[in-house]
Formats: structure tokens, C-alpha cells, sequence
């Protein structure tokens, strides 16, 4: 079941990602969003200023009209020449048909061919009866559009003088602005495609070659870093980029060089380890061949187990340093100077003509208790290493200090910034067992606990490890 809803989840983004906008290009969806964003703005502007057009006509001409008609009305004459259809030049208006109309007719015909017939209603009675101030309404006869206007007769009771204008002017005046509305509003959107086309055009260059280096990058492997144009959101991801093909860059490098340096490394044990083993192998199954001493078998046999412990060891440090991030381990809270006991008695198995002078304080912090303890192990071992035989190791532990001095020779001014450096050794070492790596993790280790690791001069002229870790002095501090 949880198979089918997988499935069906995945074959929905399937149809999801087979849309339109992802099988357009990024150039041709700005281009078309911008001509639909200006289309939609043309055709708001349009609509919104033919409306404007028309509601400003129409109240001028009610304004007009009805101003004419109240002029006209003033006229003495038209007290005595009620429902009869007036000449408009009589009364200046020869673009209006105007007409006389008594409180007690229902209608006037003010044209009589049949086609054309222009009839009067209740809103032009109830001016003429009195009971309303003016009336103003648009009325079709014959096909038409009017615009009829009643406003009452000075001096004459009864009567109502009713002015009625054609809206064709007004209609073609219109029409002819709708046409160039939309005329203009179609050059708009073309103008907009243009636009968008050259905004895609100019404006998505740096995306295009951003595109373009990738794609060389990815074809060729070589992680050279991208130029950058301008200080907009494209350069910064152009500077992202080329930050994450400088790390990416690095990793590699030291990738190679953990693998260069870690098979130099094995390859000396090893070659040792094969031939020691190949001579027990002769002297053990060689017949009538010359066999090996007691003595120099088990001395065999020590060195083999030596190199075994060495390449574990190396094994182990190489494990360790190629994790670019702490390990999944338990973090607890943790009391250094235990820690300090436990690696002083193993490398005291190791080194037993060393003598150790310990001296420690509680110090608690949270952190990984192998990694510390391999961290401290590793700074006893260089220093037991370095030291004289039947020489001294000094260690103090306080306040989150642990210092560790040997009699050795020291490490000299010139090799310190290299000590913890994978696989590094100083001249008079190579000769020496080890693998240059345990001072490496012991600033790995020092650096996920927030600390830090000096190297400084003994008093007594040898090395001085200063391993600094943050913490405190109680467990319930």
C-alpha cells in the first residue's frame, strides 16, 4: 500500500513537472508574462478611460441640454402654443427637436412618418402635471437613441417643454474613440512582447553564461571560478558558485594528497612486513634449506608484530582524519583529568623506560571521550617519543589547560607551523616510527571541541604541547 501512494505521488510530480511553465524556456515565460502583465494594464487604462470618456459626454451634454431647455422655457409665446411641435431655429436649438406638452395628453407625436415616431412618456407628464422638477432619461423610437429632457414652462401651468437630442453624434464619437482604444491597446501589447523579449534578452545574459560556464564545468571537470558581472542577486550567485568550486576544489586537493600521502606511508611497512615474511616463509617451507634460529624467528616475529601495531595504527589516524565532519559518536560530559590517567597508562606499556609526572585537576566538558582520549594519547606519545631514555614527561592539568613538556630536542622555530599538518615530519624524525599524523588529529579533535593547540619550549629545552579545551570546573557548574 505504501508502495502504491509512493507511486502515485511520484507520478503526479511527474505530471506536475510536464507542465507548460517547465517545458518553456526561462526567456520565453519572462517575455510572455510581461506582455500579459502589460496587456492586462492596457486594457484596465483602456477600459478605464473609455468609461471616463462616456459618463464625462453624457453629463455634458445632460448639462447642455437641460440648460437649453430652461433657456427655451422662458419664452412668453409658449404660453398659448402648447402641444404643437416648435421649430427648434425659433428658439435656437436647430440640433434638438422640442415640443410643447399639457398635463392632461398622454403622448405627442412630434414626427409623423411611422418609421421614425417619437413618443413622450409618464416622466415627461409628471413634469408637466407638476409633480417632479425636470426629468432626463435616454428613450429608442424608430431605432434611435434620444436623449429626452422636461423641464416646466415659465408662466404656464400645465405644461412642460420637452427637449429631445439624437445620441448619434455622441455614439460615433464614441465608437471612433473605442477603435482607437483598442488600436492603441494592440500596439501596447505589441510594444510589451518587444520589451519582454529584450529584457529576456538583455537581462537574463549573466544567467545564460552563469549556464553556460556550468555546463563547461561539469563537461570538463576543471573547477576554475566563473567572472563575475554587476553586484545583482545572478553575481551573487556567480560569487556562491565559484566559493563552493574553491571548496570543492580544496577537498579534491586534499583528497589526493590524503591518498599520495597515505600510500607512501604504507608502502614502507608494508614492503618490511612482506619481507619478513617471505623469509619465515622460506626458512619454514624451503626443504633441506637452511633453518632459522630461535632467536632470530621470535626477533621475526616481533618485527612483524610491530609493523601489524604500526599499520593499525596509521590504519586508524587515516580513518580518523578523513572525516571532514565529526563523527556520529556519543557526546557526553566528560572529566579530563580521567582521560589524562587513562592514555598516561597506555603509553606508559609502551614506553616503560619513560617516567610520567602527572598533575591533574578536575576539569569537566561536554565532548567526545575516544576522541579526546586519542587526542591526549597522541601528545603523550609524541612526547614519550622525543624524550631521552630514562627521561621525564611532565603533565599539568588546570583549568582546562593541559600542558605537556618533554627532554627531547624540541621542535624548531621554522617546523611549527607545519606540526600538525598531515603526514608532516621534521628531517631528524623520518627515521622514527610513526606516520606524522597524530598531531594532525590532535588539532582535529582540539578544533570540534572549540579548543585550541600550541607548541611552545619546555624548561627543560624540549617541546611544549599546550592543549587548551573549554569547560568547567564542577560537573554541576
Amino acid at each position: 500500500m505504501n508502495t502504491a501512494v509512493a507511486d502515485e505521488a511520484e507520478s503526479e510530480t511527474e505530471i506536475d513537472r510536464s507542465g507548460w511553465h517547465y517545458r518553456r524556456s526561462l526567456a520565453s515565460r519572462v517575455i510572455l508574462l510581461t506582455t500579459i502583465a502589460v496587456g492586462l494594464a492596457v486594457l484596465l487604462v483602456s477600459i478605464g478611460a473609455y468609461v471616463t470618456v462616456r459618463k464625462q459626454l453624457q453629463d455634458s451634454l445632460d448639462r447642455q441640454l437641460i440648460d437649453r431647455a430652461r433657456s427655451a422655457a422662458r419664452y412668453d409665446f409658449l404660453e398659448q402654443a402648447a402641444d404643437i411641435d416648435i421649430p427648434a431655429e425659433a428658439l435656437g436649438a436647430a440640433d434638438v427637436r422640442i415640443v410643447l406638452l399639457r398635463a392632461d395628453m398622454f403622448g405627442v407625436v412630434l414626427d409623423e412618418q411611422p418609421q421614425s415616431e417619437l413618443r413622450l412618456g409618464a416622466p415627461e407628464l409628471e413634469v408637466a402635471r407638476g409633480t417632479a422638477s425636470q426629468s432626463l432619461r435616454t428613450a429608442t423610437f424608430g431605432g434611435e437613441k434620444y436623449r429626452v429632457v422636461a423641464v416646466p414652462t415659465v408662466g404656464g401651468e400645465g405644461t412642460a417643454l420637452v427637449m429631445v437630442q439624437s445620441l448619434d453624434e455622441r455614439d460615433r464619437l464614441l465608437s471612433r474613440l473605442g477603435f482607437v482604444t483598442l488600436a492603441f491597446g494592440g500596439l501596447g501589447v505589441l510594444v510589451a512582447g518587444i520589451a519582454g523579449w529584450a529584457v529576456a534578452r538583455n537581462g537574463l545574459r549573466p544567467v545564460r553564461n552563469l549556464t553556460t560556464a556550468v555546463e563547461d564545468i561539469a563537461r570538463t571537470e576543471e573547477l576554475r571560478p566563473m567572472p563575475i558581472e554587476g553586484d545583482d542577486e545572478v553575481a551573487r550567485l556567480s560569487a556562491a558558485f565559484n566559493q563552493m568550486l574553491i571548496a570543492l576544489d580544496a577537498s579534491r586537493e586534499r583528497q589526493r594528497r590524503l591518498v599520495a600521502d597515505a600510500g607512501h606511508e604504507l608502502r614502507t611497512p608494508l614492503t618490511s612486513l612482506r619481507t619478513n615474511v617471505d623469509l619465515l616463509t622460506q626458512a619454514d617451507g624451503a626443504a633441506g634449506g637452511p633453518a632459522l634460529e630461535p632467536e632470530a624467528r621470535a626477533e621475526l616475529l616481533d618485527d612483524i608484530g610491530g609493523q601489524i601495531e604500526e599499520l593499525t595504527t596509521l590504519i586508524g589516524d587515516l580513518t580518523e582524519l578523513s572525516r571532514e565532519a565529526p563523527p556520529a559518536a556519543v557526546v557526553e560530559l566528560v572529566e579530563l583529568s580521567e582521560v589524562l590517567e587513562h592514555g598516561v597508562a597506555r603509553v606508559r606499556r609502551r614506553a616503560p623506560g619513560v617516567t610520567f609526572d602527572i598533575q591533574a585537576e578536575p576539569w569537566w566538558l561536554v565532548g567526545e571521550a575516544n576522541g579526546l582520549e586519542r587526542a591526549i594519547t597522541n601528545l603523550l606519545d609524541n612526547a614519550a617519543k622525543w624524550s631521552p631514555p630514562n627521561g621525564t614527561v611532565t603533565a599539568r592539568l588546570a583549568g582546562g589547560v593541559l600542558t605537556l613538556d618533554d627532554e627531547g630536542p624540541g621542535i624548531r622555530e621554522e617546523d611549527r607551523p607545519h606540526a600538525f599538518e598531515r603526514f608532516w615530519r621534521a628531517e631528524e624524525s623520518r627515521t622514527m616510527p610513526g606516520s606524522g599524523l597524530g598531531l594532525s588529529i590532535v588539532a582535529q579533535v582540539a578544533e570540534r571541541h572549540a579548543g585550541t593547540v600550541e607548541i611552545g619550549t619546555s624548561p627543560a629545552g624540549g617541546a611544549r604541547l599546550t592543549l587548551t579545551l573549554p569547560g568547567r570546573e564542577s560537573p554541576d557548574a
